[in-house]
């Protein structure tokens, strides 16, 4: 194998990291989608949208959760990479 090219062999999962980052997102994740389904209801019944108006506008807010939680775990891991050098 070439110097220049890494081993994907001589990697390890950096466990402290992963559990760390997996406990943040499950906190911040209950922060946004709890949020998310708060925001749709409290707006649907500030709006009148009824029902099925208050389920779309939770849907869309939790939509934009998911990229949230995604820019998250991004953000996350590179600053606190999942794996390390062996």
């Amino acid at each position: 194998m070439n110097a220049e090219t890494p081993s994907k062999a001589g990697r390890q999962i950096a466990w402290p990291t992963v559990i760390t980052v997996i406990s943040a997102a499950i906190l911040i994740g209950a922060e946004v989608f709890g949020a998310a389904f708060a925001g749709g209801w409290a707006l649907a019944i500030l709006f009148g949208l009824g029902d099925s108006g208050a389920h779309i506008v939770q849907a869309v807010l939790f939509a934009i959760g998911v990229f949230v939680m995604i820019g998250f775990i991004r953000g996350a891991q590179r600053i606190e990479p999942f794996t390390k050098r062996a």
